[in-house]
């Protein structure tokens, strides 16, 4: 069903993947940026999600800010998916480069995958803006470290603040490198999940010049005239075919 792609991955020794929240969404993980995410954040905060994960309001007011983040944006309990495992084992066989990804929820990594560039951060780590010390993604959601819903740290007082990169914060230039470089040397770059509208990760699929270019998700991109392959269903489902 999926010839085109498998024959593409075949033919390629350095995939690059390039995913944003469309990955995530079938393990559970609700895209905060649907329809459905903004009305429900207008409707219980009176603002949109991009203001309150925003770095301005996470200075103004960071017990309502962390009211939100921890119960729309961590969901601990998360698994991997099809699309995740696939990519895993493509990187076990030598074919896949690089994971680089939008999304937070580190399933990547627990899917298997070992590099993984995730330009916008992560839930799973956070540090004191005092001291500088790591805390898991456990240590801010346990009530007991946190002055109303603020985590706190243990050796200083200071806020925790998580290694996510929040809206008007700048993306690590590191991070960034990183990602760019991985693209301009890939073979072929799979793009799933995203729609490819939120920049300036958006914009990494100008770098590529490889020989094929795959998108897959589930609804119409910008890009897909530019594309080699285009695919609009579930990420899941068709790299999962396309690997096994």
């Amino acid at each position: 069903m999926y010839e085109n792609l498998k024959k593409a991955i075949d033919g390629s020794d350095r995939i690059v993947f390039f995913g944003g929240a469309g990955v995530s969404t079938e393990s559970g993980i609700p895209d905060f940026r649907s329809e459905t995410g903004v009305y429900k954040t207008r409707s219980e905060y009176g603002m949109p999600p991009e203001e309150i994960i925003s770095l301005p309001f996470f200075k103004r007011d960071p017990d309502v800010f962390f009211d939100y983040y921890k119960n729309n944006l961590i969901y601990t309990d998360a698994q991997p998916n099809a699309a995740h495992l696939a990519l895993a084992r493509l990187e076990e066989r030598g074919k896949l480069f690089a994971v680089v990804t939008q999304n937070i929820d580190g399933l990547h990594q627990k899917g298997g995958s070992k590099n993984v560039i995730e330009v916008h951060g992560s839930v799973l780590r956070n540090h004191c803006m005092k001291c500088g010390t790591f805390y898991d993604v456990d240590y801010i959601m346990d009530a007991a470290n946190c002055d109303n819903h603020v985590p706190k740290c243990k050796k200083c007082g200071g806020i925790i603040k998580p290694d996510v990169v929040l809206y008007q914060e700048s993306l690590d230039s590191n991070v960034l490198t990183r990602a760019i470089d991985a693209i301009a040397k890939a073979d072929l770059l799979i793009v799933g999940g995203t729609s490819l509208v939120v920049y300036p990760a958006a914009g990494f699929i100008n770098y590529f010049k490889g020989n094929n270019l795959a998108l897959i998700n589930k609804s119409e991109t910008a890009y897909d005239i530019n594309a080699d392959i285009v695919i609009h269903d579930a990420i899941g489902k068709v790299l999962g075919s396309v690997v096994d």
